[in-house]
């Protein structure tokens, strides 16, 4: 009877998916049909305790609910970003606008009508687009494969991001300078990394701002996935690093020769939440959602933030967001931050900031709700049996002068069927002050000068447990909502180390014997920076050298016991074993190429349109090939590495406007460029080049199968830089000098996509 009945239900279940799939085959599990989310289009996409709790709530306007819930089972559009911080940005556009957007829009596939691409209309210079195109229909359709190879070749050269469009949000809130020092608290996947690196590197004219990124996160292998995705970008500036966000150890930097603690001026807090914003690419959410998820994360949402808003320097900005439209995961925790600050925090006016974004503005009044359905209106009606669940900080607070003092109105909630977006909460917090419970000192130190909010580390004797809100507490303070409110974070944890083993960090001296050879051969200028130069083993011939900023190396050197560095710097030389003989044993890699063109003043031949389409279209043309231009400078240049670099033509609008360099190799009768196989169709693109391969996956730009150069040429240059094409793929998983190439494709999870 047992087997009868369950078969019934099955049987129910799957007819019900079989007409949400509008006739799709029996039985054919299909991820696609979640737009470029996970989940399988069987599940129903049904959940009556969601309805009823946000019914309840009220945080949809009147009237509009069916809509929110119509929208929330709709597939979510795909939206991509280009990466703003490159010269590179406004070609892609150029590219994407005058090419594919048009050859796309009107066609018809399966009887579905292709609508031109539009632009977020709330992102700034058209860099972000959203279209009604799936994933099925993307990587399936014969019409549209062009326009998804572009899609997937820019994504893996970093040029295009495949990005939620409201988890683009935050960092634009953040408004990043170049001189910000910044830190990412939950970052992994790395989207929202991304844009902040390339925030900080809107001038491509300065190779090393002042600022940087690091970027946390607690999972140990999602670091990775977050190394993968900002090594695209080719930063100096990007640190990842491997902690608990709510216990993150401060870091130290040398300040005028004394030590000195790090603060942040931008600190981007997307805290782990439970994602019911992301039900339309998602699926299994619809299943799995319950009351319950929010109130298990409350209590370390709030941690988070603490321990955040305790690193920000005064004057900073804090975003907080979840992808969450829970208020026990949004304003609840907001409104808890603001309560322990005692003023020292002030929620930011941020409507102006994204002129176009539709959002509604953050509730002050909400309720708390088990996953049985019983609902508390208030703290005081929670039974003691129920105090490990529920805590008091769920709740707004009952003082009505103080919750109007703490304008929740000013957070951001952004529901998915006012702009066909997921579902986002967003708050901005600004430090006004340090936090009361840093402006006590240890016995006989003072504030540092110029810095009022240089805390102390609390006691771990003074450290009490408060039972009720399950929070460390120095101070205990009892409020209206008869809690102990705490005013420290948890006691520090002991750094556990797990995971990879990473290799150590290890920077170059001036007087370095590797220097003067390097030195000599590409002729740097004399302000280059060689202190920032590292590798990653302290024996035997350095294989790769890295570069980052000055500030990131303060932070290494003086923070190595305190954290886990998972990665940093940018690879700027890779060993040639042969190349000893033509006077550098260290050529150029082209992830670092525009670090190091800015020091570079030898070795550079000038380039046109025409040259680039012959140097990525032949494997080793000889000079002859090239125009009489650069084969002249050419000639006139040793065997070795070299840098191939094209200069706009103002006057020619058909060429790319900005300017391209690429590492090649000059050998005795040819030239090749070593350039990775998706940055190779990139700049393609870029000079008009038609790149598409057919089905049986050969390429159509006109490039030829054989060599054309001599084999000779081909002497001093190591097997290594023979499979440049495989280096240029790899992601160095480790950071480490031993890592092995890993060319899978990389899935992301969360607010990302």
């Amino acid at each position: 009877v047992i087997c009868v009945s369950n078969m019934g239900r099955k049987n129910r279940n799957r007819q019900r998916a079989q007409q949400d799939r509008d006739g799709k085959p029996e039985g054919k599990r299909n991820r696609d049909d979640a737009g470029w989310g996970a989940g399988y289009s069987e599940i129903i996409k049904e959940n009556k305790l969601f309805e009823h709790y946000y019914t309840e709530l009220k945080i949809v306007p009147e009237g509009e609910f069916e809509e929110f819930m119509e929208t929330m089972r709709e597939p979510l559009p795909a939206t991509i970003r280009i990466t703003g911080y490159k010269s590179h940005a406004k070609e892609i556009l150029h590219t994407l606008k005058e090419k594919y957007f048009k050859e796309v829009q009107d066609l018809e596939v399966d009887g579905q009508k292709i609508e031109a691409p539009q632009p977020l209309s709330w992102y700034p210079d058209e860099l972000a687009w959203h279209t009604n195109l799936s994933r099925k229909i993307l990587r399936k359709s014969p019409l549209l494969e062009k326009f998804h190879q572009f899609l997937v070749s820019e994504t893996e050269s970093g040029n295009i991001s495949r990005q939620e469009a409201v988890s683009m949000i935050p960092p634009l809130l953040l408004k990043i300078e170049p001189q910000h020092k910044i830190l990412d608290m939950c970052a992994a996947p790395g989207s929202k990394t991304a844009q902040l690196i390339e925030m900080l590197h809107s001038d491509m004219d300065v190779p090393f701002p002042e600022g940087f990124v690091i970027a946390n996160d607690v999972d140990n292998k999602r670091c990775y996935l977050l190394v993968h995705q900002a090594k695209r970008l080719n930063s100096p500036c990007i640190m990842v690093v491997n902690h608990d966000a709510s216990s993150i150890p401060r870091l130290h930097i040398d300040q005028d020769g004394k030590k000195d603690v790090l603060f942040y001026d931008r600190i981007l807090c997307d805290v782990p939440c439970s994602g019911d914003g992301t039900m339309r690419k998602n699926i299994d959410v619809w299943k799995k959602w319950t009351t319950s998820n929010s109130l298990h994360l409350h209590g370390l949402q709030i941690r988070i933030a603490v321990r955040g808003v305790e690193q920000l320097a005064v004057g900073g900005r804090m975003v907080y967001s979840t992808c969450s439209l829970n208020p026990i995961e949004d304003e609840a925790v907001i409104a808890a931050l603001l309560e322990k600050s005692e003023g020292a925090l002030e929620l930011a006016d941020a409507s102006a900031d994204l002129p176009g974004l539709k959002y509604m503005p953050g509730i002050t009044s909400w309720k708390v709700m088990t996953k049985e359905g019983q609902w508390f209106s208030d703290w005081s009606e929670v039974p003691t049996s129920r105090h490990t669940q529920i805590r008091p900080t769920m709740f707004p607070p009952t003082d009505p002068e103080k919750l109007a003092n703490m304008k929740l109105e000013r957070c951001m909630r952004i529901l998915p069927h006012h702009q066909n977006t997921g579902g986002f909460f967003v708050a901005v917090l600004v430090k006004k002050a340090p936090m009361p419970w840093n402006r006590r000192y240890p016995k006989g130190e003072t504030p540092a000068e110029g810095n009022p909010s240089v805390p102390d580390t609390p006691d771990p004797s003074e450290v009490k447990k408060d039972n009720v809100c399950g929070f460390s507490s120095v101070t205990v303070l009892h409020v209206d909502m008869k809690c102990s409110v705490c005013y420290s974070p948890p006691p520090p944890k002991k750094m556990k180390l797990f995971g990879f083993k990473e290799d150590p960090f290890v920077f170059l001296t001036e007087d370095d014997p590797i220097f003067p050879p390097i030195q000599a051969f590409y002729n740097l200028s004399p302000d280059f920076p060689k202190m920032n130069v590292l590798t990653r083993t302290h024996e035997g011939k350095k294989r790769h050298l890295y570069m980052v900023s000055k500030e990131l190396r303060n932070v290494l050197l003086n923070n190595s016991e305190r954290m886990k560095v998972i990665n940093t710097g940018v690879k700027v030389w890779s060993r040639n074993t042969d190349g000893e003989q033509f006077g550098c044993a260290f050529r150029l890699a082209q992830e670092g190429i525009y670090t190091l063109c800015p020091y570079i003043r030898a070795r550079i031949i000038n380039i046109s349109v025409e040259d680039v389409k012959v140097l990525l279209t032949q494997e080793n043309p000889f000079l002859s090939k090239l125009e009489d231009d650069a084969h002249n400078q050419a000639k006139k240049l040793e065997m070795g590495s070299i840098v191939l670099r094209y200069l706009p033509d103002p006057q020619d609008l058909d060429a790319p406007q900005c300017p391209i360099d690429l590492c090649g190799w000059r050998g005795k009768t040819s030239l090749r460029a070593f350039v990775p196989r998706n940055e190779c169709l990139h700049y393609l693109r870029m000079v008009g080049v038609e790149v598409f391969r057919d089905k049986q996956g050969k390429r159509n730009d006109g490039s030829t199968e054989t060599q054309e150069g001599s084999t000779e040429d081909a002497e001093g240059l190591s097997q290594e830089a023979d499979l440049l094409e495989q280096e240029g793929e790899e992601t160095e998983q480790n950071g480490s000098e031993s890592n092995t190439n890993d060319t899978e494709p990389v899935s992301t999870t969360g607010g990302d996509l």
